[in-house]
């Protein structure tokens, strides 16, 4: 068996007993890249030289109880990684490097992981498909014609396609879960507040979390443990003692109490979807937890309020980007406004020029209090609605997507059916609850994904109720396009 093939606490064992070195992991992985890369393109930038050299450093003094101690990880491209580029896949900032690490990075490090290259996005983390990359196109290892979702669609097609065993993403209003479920892997987006977000680029700071891929429930326990917890540097960031998610699995899941919105089985649920979700329902009944249909009155106001706030949040963000302190500088000026002018619109694409400018008109006089203020009310609302279930519940259900991953192309001029695309997954970011995405099954060789979404903190809960499925359904869901 290739070792690229193993998940990450399996490649643990084998470094444990001294099996394996880390220099033969990387390699193995280096070479699966030169297999698969020309079909998925999954990277923006893989780092052969320094990677071999990390694990050979390892393999020399590491230490071997270290969470993640010579595993490969793949990094999105919006996450700093010091002396690597950070493009946020936009041309705006091509060829930037980063001049230190994200603190999810130095995390990393400290846990002994091998950080493979950097992985492909939508510009400044805006999409659902990763086709606003400004430098190329992800495929989905499962069916080359399709995407594999977004904005996070490198990271989730790199250990798909098993180039990595983990990496990293963002989630700001679903762009760790959708690509998960797309591409029939795991993805968590935790708490807001879990995982440090200095050395992240901002999108909407009060949505955006770093997230986590893998491909079994161990490795993603495994990864988020290993980077969540307080950072001086994140003020956001909650002081409570990092938990080992790793160590609290537990797959019996008797006695939960799980609830199911009727909200989320309306108009636009491809009945496939249903069938998958109502066959998961049985399945989580048999292992012993109760499944109740409740109202969850507010969440069709999820995707607006969505739209509103980040949108909002992206025009204040990226003002940074004007051609003056780093970045893109357009030539052949007139003077300072028009060199702000030209280096923007030379700079961003087309879906990152449309939210800063819907969030520049919610912002401006006389609608800011018609829209982004009532967003900010309503959003108040939503996450009191989600507190009131779970003093009954222990967590919530629903599909990742309405759809399973949709063809190259199709929804990429339609962008009212793109954004609904993430109808199931904004609420989530809205409330600041933590949140995950698991293979459910498939349809015509497509992955579909289970979210399970649970109170504030509480990720070991959601974790055990999709290791509990996961063992389960025991579903094997290998990329039949690679």
């Amino acid at each position: 068996m290739e070792l690229y093939s193993l998940k990450a606490h399996e490649l643990k064992e084998l470094l444990k007993k001294g099996e394996v070195n880390s220099e033969e992991i990387v390699k193995s992985h280096l070479d699966r890249v030169d297999q698969v890369e020309d079909k998925v393109g999954a990277f923006l930038y893989v780092d052969r030289e320094e990677s071999v050299k990390s694990a050979r450093a390892f393999d020399e003094n590491g230490n071997k109880d270290a969470l993640l101690g010579g595993i490969p990880v793949g990094i999105k491209d919006n996450i700093s990684v010091k002396g690597m580029q950070n493009t946020c896949a936009s041309k705006f900032l091509e060829g930037y490097i980063a001049p230190y690490d994200a603190t999810v990075t130095t995390k990393l490090k400290e846990e002994g992981a091998v950080i493979l290259g950097k992985l492909n996005m939508d510009e400044f983390a805006m999409g659902s498909s990763t086709e606003y990359s400004a430098y190329k196109l992800t495929r989905n290892p499962h069916d080359l014609e399709r995407v594999p979702g977004g904005s996070s669609g490198g990271s989730a097609a790199s250990v798909a396609a098993m180039e990595v065993p983990l990496s990293l993403g963002t989630d700001t209003g679903g762009s760790v879960r959708q690509p998960a479920s797309f591409c029939g892997i795991l993805g968590l987006k935790p708490t807001y507040g879990n995982i440090s977000r200095y050395g992240v680029t901002a999108f909407g700071s009060t949505l955006d979390q770093v997230g986590t891929f893998a491909r079994d429930v161990m490795d993603l326990a495994l990864l988020t443990t290993a980077v969540s917890g307080h950072d001086t540097m994140d003020f956001t960031t909650n002081k409570r003692e990092t938990v080992n998610l790793y160590e609290g699995l537990n797959k019996d899941i008797r006695g939960k109490r799980i609830a199911i919105a009727k909200d989320f089985l309306g108009e636009g649920l491809d009945e496939k979807v249903r069938k998958n979700l109502m066959e998961t329902i049985e399945v989580l009944k048999d292992l012993g937890a109760t499944v109740d249909f409740i109202d969850l009155n507010l969440a069709h106001y999820s995707l607006a309020v969505y739209y509103i706030v980040s949108s909002a949040e992206a025009s204040s963000n990226l003002a940074r980007f004007d051609g003056v302190r780093f970045g893109k500088r357009a030539e052949d000026l007139l003077d300072v406004m028009d060199l702000y002018a030209k280096s923007r619109s030379e700079g961003f694409g087309p879906e990152v020029k449309r939210r800063i400018m819907l969030g520049t008109y919610v912002l401006s006089a006389g609608y800011y209090d018609a829209y982004y203020a009532k967003a900010l009310k309503v959003r108040k609302l939503i996450q009191e609605e989600y507190s009131s279930i779970f003093k009954n519940y222990d967590a919530i259900i629903s599909p990742t997507t309405p759809t399973p991953a949709f063809k190259i192309g199709d929804n990429k001029e339609d962008i009212l059916q793109m954004y609904l695309n993430d109808i199931y997954t904004v609420p989530v970011n809205i409330a600041g609850i933590p949140a995950l995405s698991m293979p459910s099954g498939h349809v015509n060789g497509l992955p579909l994904g289970l979210q399970i979404m649970g109170d504030y903190f509480k990720e070991q809960e959601i974790l055990n109720i999709a290791y509990a499925v996961e063992q389960a359904l025991s579903l094997t869901l290998s990329p039949k396009s690679l």
